[in-house]
């Protein structure tokens, strides 16, 4: 698919449909090569309020299937429930679009692998996911720092991310695991680029959980892979009650790159090495300033707003010239396949040994 003037959907404008519905809107502006044609969702108003939001002339749809009925979009941005992912992309994606899907692809590893079968034999090249971290410029900057050599063999990453309150009244989960580790999982393969060789989840429900509606298996749950040569934990809570949070620590036999680190000040990322010891100053610094969208937006906007923006314009970018996405369906297998691994093997308080 190439165009000149490319024309853009967004389906789903719930919390994280209106963000990719206002960086479409952007960058249709500042680009040229690209227009907002389309919005679509369920909810009577919401489209026609969001195209008035964004300032753009939009056509509005109440479902999917009407969207690509109409033929007013060549790509689409679904951002539409879990459940409804396989079915709304591969409605757009016969009709002809290529689709830049939000995560997970189908909530399940069975639903994943059997989508993900379907689009290598007819559409390999259709689908993008929503992988954003690959994007964020502090975690880009760290990847380079790592395979520069500067910290040596590296043997160990952490990964964080812990939300500062339960998930969303209604908002549907196929657990905590699943649901938010797959961002931690996809960055560690991305930063590794080897599957681990095992993996052990643990979990519990200790306190957010009473706070909502969404009934998800755990509030804070840990993950653990054993690669060849390395080992990665992750970290996943709904209970870091004093703010959003995310960390990232490569360790490497010649120091140590932090990315990140808790200080309620979302919009300044600090990415520092280390060397081993006895060195004042770290061996690279860079600061990074996150965007301030002046307006009320899910928490984790604040950290990723530039790399959820410089997502969709890779997508743009590569329906314009046709070209293979740098992210695919084969990405989202490959992290449920872990957080898959890892929870055969879950431990919980009622399979804990008693002491």
């Amino acid at each position: 698919m190439s165009s000149s003037n490319l024309r853009i959907a967004v389906a789903g404008l719930g919390r994280m449909g209106v963000v990719h519905a206002l960086h479409c809107a952007e960058l249709a502006r500042e680009t040229g090569n690209c227009t907002v044609t389309a919005l679509a969702d369920p909810v009577p108003g919401r489209a026609a309020r969001c195209a008035a939001d964004i300032g753009c002339d939009a056509a509005v749809f109440d479902s999917v299937n009407d969207l690509a009925a109409a033929k007013v979009a060549d790509v689409t941005v679904v951002v539409t429930p879990t459940e409804n992912h396989q079915q709304h992309a591969a409605v757009l994606i016969a009709a002809g679009q290529r689709v830049l899907l939000e995560k997970p692809l189908t909530g399940t590893l069975e639903g994943d692998l059997t989508f993900a079968a379907e689009l290598d034999r007819d559409h390999p090249n259709a689908l993008m996911l929503a992988f954003q971290r690959r994007f964020d410029p502090p975690l880009q900057y760290a990847r380079e720092l790592m395979q520069s050599g500067v910290i040596g063999r590296v043997f160990k990453i952490y990964s964080a991310l812990e939300d500062s309150n339960p998930a969303p009244d209604g908002y549907k989960s196929g657990g905590i695991l699943p649901d938010m580790s797959v961002h931690n999982v996809d960055e560690i393969l991305w930063l590794t680029g080897q599957l681990p060789e095992a993996a052990l989840a643990l979990g519990t429900r200790i306190y957010s959980h009473a706070y909502t509606t969404c009934d998800e298996d755990f509030d804070d749950a840990l993950l653990y892979m054993w690669f060849k040569d390395a080992v990665a934990q992750v970290q996943v809570s709904r209970n870091h009650v004093s703010g959003y949070r995310v960390e990232t620590i490569i360790f490497g036999e010649k120091g140590q790159i932090h990315v990140g680190r808790f200080d309620q000040r979302p919009f300044e990322i600090t990415v520092e090495a280390y060397a081993r010891r006895h060195t004042a100053e770290p061996i690279a610094h860079k600061a990074f300033t996150m965007r301030n969208y002046g307006k009320p937006l899910p928490e984790f906007v604040d950290r990723f707003g530039h790399a959820y923006k410089a997502e969709v314009a890779a997508f743009i970018d590569s329906c314009r010239s046709g070209s293979p996405f740098p992210t695919s369906h084969r990405d989202g297998v490959r992290a449920q396949q872990v957080i898959s691994a890892g929870m055969r093997a879950i431990v919980g308080r009622e399979h804990a040994a008693p002491v």
